[in-house]
């Protein structure tokens, strides 16, 4: 019973930092990859204990890729004191990008299936879609919310399933979110 309470109340917690964050990403404020390096240390034991293990995965690279995202934002594009602008993935990146989605998917898939999780598939899927979004994020690509589009939709299903309904929550938001971010960031995009 313990853990149950520990594990809700952390959800309840990690729910309210990952809205402030996607609250923070659609301003293009560079707090959010602080509060993004804080959301996944507390989802890293809310998903061990419910046995999403590819998800775990993630949660330790986006802290990483928190303080990677923030040293990217706050160095800028040119100069000190520049930011770093929105651009569009270029098309040969983005070919590179749909090969690293595909190979990252196969190969957590065959990882997750060596272990006890029921969802291997799905939680291979919305984890490589996850890994590469992250990172497109950091470099400011106007795509990436296409990516998180996918990555959340997935995303919110399979907390649906495995009962994790705060996350579930607010993967559903960020679903509709990546829509809303794409065309505010659509209008932003340097040239």
């Amino acid at each position: 019973m313990l853990n149950y309470i520990i594990t809700n109340w952390m959800d309840v917690l990690g729910t309210t930092l990952g809205l402030l964050y996607i609250y923070l990403e659609l301003k293009e404020n560079a707090w959010m990859w602080v509060v993004g390096s804080v959301m996944p240390v507390i989802y890293f034991f809310v998903l061990w204990d419910k046995g999403v293990y590819g998800d775990c995965a993630t949660e330790v690279y986006a802290f990483l890729a928190g303080l990677y995202g923030l040293y990217v934002w706050l160095r800028g594009s040119r100069s000190p004191g520049d930011k770093l602008p929105i651009t569009r993935t270029p098309l040969r990146m983005r070919r590179v990008l749909v090969g690293v989605t595909l190979v990252l998917w196969g190969v957590l898939a065959f990882i997750l299936k060596h272990t006890d999780s029921t969802v291997a598939y799905i939680d291979a899927l919305s984890t490589a879609f996850y890994l590469v979004a992250l990172w497109m994020l950091a470099r400011k690509y106007l795509e990436q919310w296409l990516m998180w589009l996918v990555c959340d939709a997935l995303s919110t299903g399979l907390y649906i399933y495995k009962g994790i309904y705060g996350r579930a929550l607010l993967y559903g938001l960020y679903t509709l979110l990546a829509i809303y971010g794409y065309q505010q960031w659509k209008k932003r995009v340097s040239s």
